[in-house]
């Protein structure tokens, strides 16, 4: 049975492994992966078969593909929007660290081909969500940096979740038929939520990750006083691809939407 919750660590060359194909979250359908480096480093990325999203969580770095570069910065992601390269299969990516920095891979397979893009800040924009909902505790800003809308040619969904201090997202509970993966982040070491997977409940921290299964209920929360930060990535079904139409919300729980703030 495969594992719905990870709590991984960065080995000595700056790399941690969430899921991938074969390994005990290979349900989720893609391989995602999140790497240090130092200034000077250099990484390069080129799968064939499979495209890749190269998204910066901190740092600043130089971007280079098919002859092009650019370099973007990010202080960190609560105050700054994302930067992310999508490319093809066969498409050589290199990423130079100008400072430390923190970035994540996010593959699955597709043997298309389109054209490269670098999503910017602008491209995605912070929206707030359930703003003045449910007692305002599942109070959330969301960006989708690309989906079956905006990038009908990818297998994969990319996106970012900050939950405000003490609140709730994923709310109402709901479900998908496609598997999700979400990587958490908080503005404080000591910072926790609980995130929960279908009938599971699991403490989240800093560069944990659930690995969600289709059709499995997915809210989570974060304590009072700290902020956390979600990365949100989803494979599409062959012939079922994610749409935001495809959420499906609890019915148990539908009543809430009808419910009278105090």
């Amino acid at each position: 049975m495969e594992k719905v919750f990870g709590y991984p660590t960065f080995d000595q060359n700056g790399e941690e492994i969430l899921c991938t194909y074969d390994n005990e979250y290979r349900a989720m359908l893609m391989d995602v992966r999140v790497y240090r480096m130092e200034s000077g480093q250099e990484r390069t990325f080129c799968r064939t078969g499979e495209e890749t999203a190269v998204l910066l969580l901190s740092g600043k770095v130089t971007f280079g593909w098919d002859g092009q570069s650019e370099t973007v910065s990010r202080k960190d992601v609560f105050t700054e929007g994302p930067y992310a390269l999508h490319v093809c299969s066969s498409t050589q990516v290199t990423v130079r660290a100008e400072q430390p920095s923190e970035i994540l891979v996010q593959c699955t397979h597709n043997d298309g081909s389109f054209p490269a893009k670098l999503y910017r800040p602008a491209d995605a924009p912070w929206v707030y969500s359930s703003v003045g909902k449910f007692g305002n505790v599942a109070k959330r800003r969301v960006n989708t940096i690309f989906d079956k809308d905006i990038a009908p040619y990818s297998n994969m969904v990319l996106g970012e979740v900050l939950n405000d201090r003490g609140n709730w997202s994923g709310y109402l509970p709901h479900r998908h038929p496609q598997p999700e993966c979400y990587y958490f982040k908080f503005d404080r070491p000591e910072g926790f939520g609980a995130s929960f997977v279908g009938d599971q409940v699991f403490k989240s921290v800093d560069n944990s990750f659930s690995a969600i299964p289709g059709g499995c209920l997915h809210p989570q929360a974060v304590a009072p006083g700290f902020q956390m930060y979600t990365c949100w990535m989803i494979r599409h079904l062959d012939g079922d691809p994610w749409l935001q139409t495809t959420r499906n919300e609890d019915e148990r729980y539908l009543w809430l939407h009808d419910m009278k703030e105090e």
